[in-house]
């Protein structure tokens, strides 16, 4: 069984699973920011690798169609696409990448948390004004306050 492990589940673990463990360059830098003493264990126990540019492409398109883009950080979007790379079953319990990731028909489980049960839409409303828009904008284009996220009942 291969799998690629996301910073939370790292974190929600004592012992990596049975089989191929693989993470990101972003995941161990995450895992070092934190100070987390497993990672020099753990490093020598993952398969640390890059995605490709076409996967990475491929998750950002997904994640604008979810409306997760604004959700996911750098290092999830890296996650993602070497998980939809290598074919390999994604261990997280980030509920936005288990959403793009079901959207994008990849396997994923949970390890501390349940998983979510369906894809959810993200749609974005002005604080100020109150105006919806379909997708992120890094404010509103009518009046300038910040977007807020809430789902989508489309």
């Amino acid at each position: 069984m291969r799998f690629v492990l996301d910073t939370s589940a790292l974190f929600a673990m004592q012992d990596l699973p049975p089989g191929e463990a693989h993470a990101t360059p972003g995941v161990i830098a995450e895992l070092r920011k934190y100070d987390d003493p497993r990672v020099r264990f753990w490093e020598d126990l993952l398969k640390v690798s890059s995605p490709t540019p076409g996967a990475i492409d491929t998750v950002r398109r997904t994640a604008l169609r979810t409306g997760d883009d604004a959700r996911l950080s750098p290092t999830d979007i890296e996650v993602l696409a070497l998980a939809l790379d290598l074919r390999a079953e994604l261990l997280t319990d980030d509920y936005s990448m288990q959403n793009t990731a079901r959207a994008m028909g990849l396997k994923y489980r949970g390890v501390g948390m349940k998983g979510i049960k369906e894809v959810v839409r993200w749609k974005y409303r002005c604080t100020g004004c109150r105006k919806e828009w379909e997708e992120n904008h890094p404010d509103c284009p009518i009046c300038g306050s910040p977007l807020r996220s809430s789902r989508s009942r489309k």
